[in-house]
């Protein structure tokens, strides 16, 4: 196998390792969540990516964003994203895709993907990808960041897993999104859902399939909701 992943035997066998290059995963959202994502999907060896996001990198990017840096402020995140990761594994198909997600191209974007990861930052574009993803048939792992809490579950078709953490509108969530959002807070969402991830296309046990892991990093405090 290749040198680069053998890192990854033990939690990962030879023959899983190769069913990973085969998979392709759609990355909504290239921030502070996205980033991180897409890193460690490139890094761990799922064989194409597919990374979208519609805003450029501005200052207040650099203090959590693993994409950003001083020297592409202004540059589209999606883009930079796929340059970036070509430096990293070239063994890896990214393609990005500057596209604001709306309900008309959706489900466009991601047909044909093995699974869907939750990078966003507000509760309508959740909404569209959930049903987008129930159409197309795809499960979609969620993940959301606020101040020193985070949440990560992950929604297969007909869970409605997201219609039921924010039945109404973005007040009902537990996470508070106007809290700021550190580095640490992200990076340890980021992290929960490339092992969701993980634990999905390679069919492993105790998936927080229709579940939610509500994150409190101030307390270190880790509650599982079960809907």
């Amino acid at each position: 196998m290749n040198e680069r992943y053998l890192r990854n035997i033990g939690v990962i066998a030879e023959d899983e390792q190769e069913l990973l290059s085969q998979k392709s995963v759609c990355v909504i959202g290239c921030g502070g969540l996205g980033g991180g994502v897409i890193e460690a999907l490139v890094r761990i060896g799922v064989g194409k990516l597919t990374v979208v996001d519609s805003d450029v990198f501005d200052l207040t990017n650099l203090n959590r964003q693993v994409l950003s840096n001083e020297g592409n402020i202004g540059k589209a995140k999606a883009a930079e994203a796929a340059s970036q990761m070509k430096l990293i594994n070239s063994n890896v198909e990214v393609t990005s895709r500057g596209a604001e997600i709306t309900e008309d191209n959706c489900c466009s974007i991601i047909k044909g993907h093995d699974l869907v990861i939750d990078a966003v930052d507000n509760v309508k574009t959740r909404f569209i990808l959930e049903e987008a993803c129930e159409k197309e048939n795809i499960t979609l792992i969620h993940g959301a960041i606020g101040g020193w809490s985070g949440q990560v579950g992950v929604s297969r078709p007909g869970d409605k897993l997201i219609r039921k953490i924010y039945p109404a509108d973005e007040e009902s969530s537990s996470v508070d999104t106007s809290a700021g959002n550190p580095p640490f807070t992200a990076a340890v969402v980021s992290a929960i859902q490339v092992a969701e991830a993980i634990k999905v296309i390679l069919g492993k046990e105790d998936v927080l399939y229709n579940k939610l892991l509500m994150i409190d990093l101030s307390e270190h405090s880790y509650e599982t909701i079960e809907f």
